[in-house]
């Protein structure tokens, strides 16, 4: 059992040192957005109507590059731009190559019911609804055409709840960015193109997951339903769209790279990282795992910075809830954030010292809050826990 547990503790440092040092890689890089059209080739996705999951996908995307592009300061790419089969794997593969700064997925839904219609858009999370269930089985079940599939994925199967489950890497900094982007363009479909909004989601999606980036999938409405199906089948309708999302990506990259210098943009949300341009890779991934071994250090110890607050987010999601203890099994000291009123982050406690916030997350998770984690601000601004612990 105690080599187990030294093999699981190995692991998490190995999986915190690449997610940090991914961090920082992001911190002086032109600003890559790629984009996903879903399904292509042999995929259809969904059919409804007459209206092709894969072509409204791929039509919307053509048309946001355009958008992006004239904005100015954006590098598009994408994981498909024809009518061609791609590998799920594949698709936040290349987004991982590029160190990219957002992988957006753009899809459109449907149910048997020809009734329900409206946006939607999901981020990596543990929230398992049986609806959202049926969204990750359709999105997910791309994976049974890809050869060697079971190798690949290594016994994941796309139509079983208990193997989703497993999807639950949080990836902390980047499921807080990625919910702050989904928010906007939440916003943007139900303010600017008067679309309903049926709020931001959290589902285990394999294409989310494998993205070490802030990451979102947007179903654009449902094809089941014949009335938005002709919306999001006309070039209008993609237009539209494609400049909510546009305006939503545009807002994202003001609001954390707000700085830029050249043809680079700076992440204004941490601490810059000055390195010498003439270092080699090997010289820059030493000096990135030093920092990572002075961060592992010091969170030992006590921090007792009043600029810098930790609280334990532990709860998300459309509803506005009262904070009362009751409502939050018996927790008090409990926050809350929001996006414009569409989406709502709960928190847990308050304290400057990181030892405590630890103990305070210890508190959450008994309480049957599997999936909290830490979060922490500096004068009110939400930062990333290893630049706090610097």
């Amino acid at each position: 059992m105690l080599k187990i547990l030294k093999q699981t503790k190995i692991v998490f440092i190995l999986l915190f040192l690449f997610f940090t040092v991914n961090i920082f890689s992001q911190s002086k890089t032109k600003f890559i957005v790629i984009l996903d059209a879903g399904h292509g080739g042999k995929d259809p996705g969904n059919s409804y109507h007459g209206f092709v999951e894969k072509e409204i996908a791929l039509k919307t995307t053509l048309k946001l590059e355009k958008l992006l592009e004239k904005e100015g300061g954006i590098q598009v790419i994408h994981t498909r731009k024809s009518d061609v089969f791609i590998e799920l794997k594949d698709r936040p593969k290349k987004a991982n190559s590029l160190d990219a700064n957002l992988f957006i997925s753009i899809h459109c839904n449907s149910v048997k019911n020809p009734v329900p219609f409206g946006t939607e858009t999901f981020v990596m999370g543990l929230a398992r609804s049986k609806g959202n269930l049926e969204i990750a089985k359709q999105e997910n079940s791309v994976i049974l055409l890809e050869k060697d599939y079971k190798q690949t994925y290594k016994g994941f199967d796309p139509k079983n709840p208990e193997t989703l489950i497993g999807l639950k890497i949080l990836q902390e900094d980047y499921l807080d960015r990625s919910i702050n982007l989904a928010s906007k363009i939440e916003n943007n479909f139900k303010n600017k193109v008067h679309r309903k909004s049926r709020g931001i989601k959290q589902t285990p999606l394999w294409v989310l997951d494998a993205a070490y980036m802030p990451s979102v999938l947007i179903e654009l409405g449902f094809l089941s339903n014949n009335e938005e199906g002709v919306f999001l089948n006309s070039n209008v309708g993609q237009n539209k769209m494609a400049q909510a999302i546009a305006t939503a990506i545009i807002a994202y990259k003001k609001e954390y790279f707000g700085i830029q210098s050249g043809n680079t943009y700076q992440d204004t949300s941490t601490k810059k990282i000055t390195e010498n341009s003439t270092e080699n890779s090997s010289k820059r991934t030493k000096s990135k795992l030093n920092i990572e071994k002075s961060v592992s250090k010091k969170s030992e110890t006590r921090i007792q910075n009043s600029e810098v607050i930790f609280k334990v987010q532990f709860a998300a999601g459309n509803k506005n809830i009262e904070l009362n203890p009751s409502n939050f099994k018996g927790l008090k000291n409990v926050s809350v954030r929001t996006n414009n009123g569409s989406f709502y982050k709960y928190a847990y406690g308050a304290t400057s010292d990181y030892n405590v916030a630890k103990q305070n997350l210890k508190e959450v998770k008994s309480k049957g809050y599997s999936s909290a984690y830490i979060i922490a601000f500096s004068d009110g601004k939400n930062i990333s826990v290893e630049e706090a612990l610097k």
